[in-house]
């Protein structure tokens, strides 16, 4: 009898250490699920809107992004709240652009986290001009030499990093950033290089219509708040004015306005732009004192419920009907 007993006994405690070997397992599957994120989700921080778009599209249902910047709030003074400083070093992949943030750019190198990507180095960068506010002239027929002296923010042949009003360039960028998500989450790989190649397609439909809608214009200069459109002027041969260099907070000089007002009246410009995110006093000012339009052209450094598109393509586009109205395009 005792062995009879002995037989299933044993059984059942064969089959009881199979299931807590099984329960285990499964524990451990969920506990690395869990460290991805929401949902076992890839866990990716995107430090301002532009970072924030292209891992959502390319990610899409398989990442959970978390931006550093918030609707609405002006990106180049950013200062990160200790719990965001924190998130850095959990995030499976930090999705930032070196330069622009400063705050960021230290909270990153601090956080020690390996995964990250900065969309400078997916790109070319080119330095412009040699004084805050002076006179752009570009073109993609020039190569992209052109000489933007609106983005050196008061110093010395200081790099731009709006490069995200390039379509071209953002593509570039695009593609690095999917790139990263495929290195930093092999399984969904072939997702993240679909949804790349998608957002691609699109980018390159946008270059396509700026460089059709642009191609023949009454004028080629515009005047905008803020020095931030640099590559779009150069890749589509036209020329920006900014009131202001690369800071948008920053104050033009008397010299500085009086010489727009002059550029004004020689290059025949009809409109000053504004934007979303900064003052438009100046803008206004100037426009007033010189009997020209205002409109708005977004550098999309934030989407809220004041920009013209809910999304970086729709908003592009919006910045291209504006740019065809005021320059003319025929």
């Amino acid at each position: 009898m005792n062995v009879r007993r002995l037989i299933p006994a044993t059984a059942t405690l064969a089959a009881v250490s199979l299931g807590l070997v099984t329960l285990s397992a499964c524990g451990g599957s969920s506990a690395a699920d869990d460290a991805k994120g929401p949902g076992g989700k890839l866990n990716v921080i995107a430090s301002f809107y532009p970072m924030q778009f292209l891992a959502e599209q390319i990610g899409g249902d398989k990442v959970a992004v978390t931006p550093l910047t918030k609707p609405g709030v002006e990106p180049h003074d950013l200062e990160l709240k200790p719990k965001q400083t924190a998130q850095l070093s959990d995030a499976d992949l930090i999705v930032y652009l070196k330069g622009l943030q400063p705050a960021v750019d230290e909270a990153v190198k601090q956080s020690g986290a390996k995964a990250t990507v900065d969309a400078t180095t997916l790109t070319s960068l080119e330095t412009h001009g040699t004084e805050a506010g002076g006179h752009d002239h570009g073109g993609e027929e020039a190569g992209h030499e052109g000489h933007d002296h609106g983005h050196s923010h008061g110093e010395k042949n200081a790099t731009d990093p709006h490069i995200w009003l390039d379509p071209v360039k953002y593509a570039e960028v695009a593609k690095g950033v999917g790139k990263a998500l495929e290195k930093a989450d092999p399984a969904n790989a072939a997702l993240y290089k679909k949804n790349t190649d998608t957002l691609v397609t699109k980018l390159d439909g946008l270059h396509t219509a700026f460089k059709d809608g642009l191609k023949n214009t009454a004028t080629k200069t515009f005047i905008t708040t803020h020095s931030a459109f640099g590559y779009l002027a150069e890749r589509y041969g036209l020329e920006q004015e900014g009131i202001s260099g690369v800071d948008p907070e920053s104050e033009p000089s008397p010299a500085r306005i009086k010489q727009l007002q002059k550029i004004a009246k020689e290059d025949k410009v009809s409109t000053v732009f504004f934007e979303t995110l900064a003052s438009d006093k100046t803008a206004a000012t100037l426009a007033k004192d010189t009997g020209l339009k205002t409109d708005v052209l977004d550098p999309l450094e934030g989407i809220t419920d004041k920009s013209r598109g809910s999304d970086y393509i729709e908003v592009m586009r919006s910045n291209l009907v504006a740019l065809k109205k005021a320059l003319g395009a025929k």
